[in-house]
């Protein structure tokens, strides 16, 4: 997994069963509460764009364009 968080400036590349997060540059550590809703919204704001892209692809097209 590769996560970019921008209010952070970082990238998750895993997370633990314990909530412990592997930041590309830092390393293992847990989270602050505001580094927690950090990457939650960043999570969830990606959702939404790979849904969207995940929908527009599935769309019958009329041949290539």
């Amino acid at each position: 997994m590769r996560l970019y968080v921008e209010p952070m400036d970082a990238v998750v590349t895993d997370v633990e069963i314990d909530g412990r997060i592997c930041f590309d540059s830092e390393g293992w550590k847990t989270p602050t509460l505001q580094e927690r809703r950090a990457i939650i919204y960043s999570a969830q704001k990606e959702i939404e764009a790979l849904t969207e892209l995940i929908e527009r692809l599935a769309l019958p097209t009329s041949g290539p364009v």
